[in-house]
């Protein structure tokens, strides 16, 4: 039995057909960032730690990977600026598995997003979901719980993704029928109009939410010190044990009852506002209230019990990147978070600045980065 982030609705895992693993076992960047060509070779390694000065091209391997993901990447950059400032404008990145599967994802100068294959086969981006687990941390994430909520909600909602590949489709699509919805109420548009977007706007935003609660109350099974709460409107509904139908209609009428623009603007509720958050459970605290050390270490602990879950409910293997891991940890701290990702189904993609920073990982690769290129396996 599983919590849920209401803790008195426990609810069961629905695990999935067990799955090969897919850890990267090698990695060619083309026209990408500053990399002209680079490749990386694994050798079977859980642990590869990229070297580097700042500039050099580390965190563009990294950006690469989790592109790989079905994502837009953890910068979340138009796909222009990726693209290569002397190459052609477009860009690729392969990745080789250990169980000889091929992912790509590329971009030719000139089209409207990128393009995807696996194993040479033209896909869609959410397939590569299916393949490649991949969450990741990044300097950006160090004040994850007290910046907006805007933030959080779209890191919750990329770890949530990996067991649900169509729920990125649906958040963009959520606010893309916001948008459409705003302009037909500006534009006077008739009721049989507004009807059909608020039926589909109802349906993505039941959609979404059951995927949040779900996630957050599996991912609590695996916190110790810390759970995971998710609020909103449509998410409380949820929560309360509403059947999916009911929580469907009443936001239904919810968008109904509230067609009017205020100072020329749509002010609604809904999934686009909901929050995540955490709780310290020894300090009786909710995380944003701890120290800053405090917030890191509920944020590793939360990627900790991410893995766990995705292998309990996929027998599938996490790619987890960390950009500038150093910074995030203590040397102690360090060694303890990759000794257990050591023993867990993860594959480890880190940078830093020196090599000594990480002479506490077991069975590292290292590999050295300058200018866009790789020049040694240390």
């Amino acid at each position: 039995m599983q919590r849920t982030a209401n803790p008195c609705m426990p609810v069961r895992f629905r695990p999935w057909p067990p799955n090969n693993s897919k850890m990267i076992e090698s990695l060619t960047l083309t026209d990408f960032r500053n990399h002209k060509m680079s490749r990386i070779d694994t050798n079977g390694a859980r642990n590869i730690i990229i070297i580097g000065e700042n500039g050099a091209g580390k965190t563009a391997v990294l950006e690469a990977i989790s592109m790989l993901s079905g994502d837009k990447g953890m910068r979340g950059a138009d796909m222009t600026d990726i693209a290569r400032f002397s190459g052609g404008g477009d860009f690729s990145v392969f990745g080789k598995t250990d169980d000889d599967d091929t992912v790509c994802v590329y971009f030719n100068a000139g089209a409207a997003n990128r393009r995807a294959k696996i194993n040479d086969e033209n896909t869609s981006l959410n397939d590569l979901g299916n393949v490649m687990r991949i969450v990741w941390i990044s300097p950006k994430e160090d004040r994850l719980f007290v910046d907006a909520s805007a933030d959080r909600r779209a890191f919750f909602d990329r770890l949530a993704s990996n067991f649900d590949s169509h729920h990125s489709g649906r958040t963009a699509k959520f606010s893309k029928l916001l948008t459409e919805r705003a302009f037909a109420l500006k534009n006077g548009a008739d009721a049989k109009w507004l009807d059909a977007l608020d039926d589909q706007l109802a349906a993505a935003a039941v959609a979404i939410a059951n995927t949040r609660v779900q996630y957050a109350g599996e991912v609590n099974y695996f916190l110790k010190r810390f759970s995971v709460s998710v609020n909103g409107m449509v998410e409380q509904t949820i929560i309360s044990g509403a059947p999916a139908a009911v929580a469907e209609r009443e936001y239904r009428n919810y968008l109904s009852q509230n067609r009017e623009l205020v100072y020329d603007k749509m002010v609604l509720d809904g999934p686009h506002k909901s929050d995540f958050g955490m709780f310290n459970n020894e300090l009786d605290l909710p995380v944003r209230l701890t120290s800053t050390g405090q917030q890191k270490s509920a944020l590793f602990d939360l990627i900790l019990a991410h893995t766990d879950l995705l292998h309990t409910k996929t027998k599938r293997d996490c790619i987890v990147l960390f950009d500038e891991a150093a910074a995030h940890l203590d040397s102690a701290a360090r060694a303890k978070i990759f000794a257990t990702l050591e023993n867990t189904h993860t594959q480890v993609w880190a940078t830093g600045l020196d090599a000594s920073s990480f002479d506490d990982v077991p069975g590292a690769v290292f590999v050295t980065c300058h200018n866009g290129e790789i020049h040694s396996i240390l």
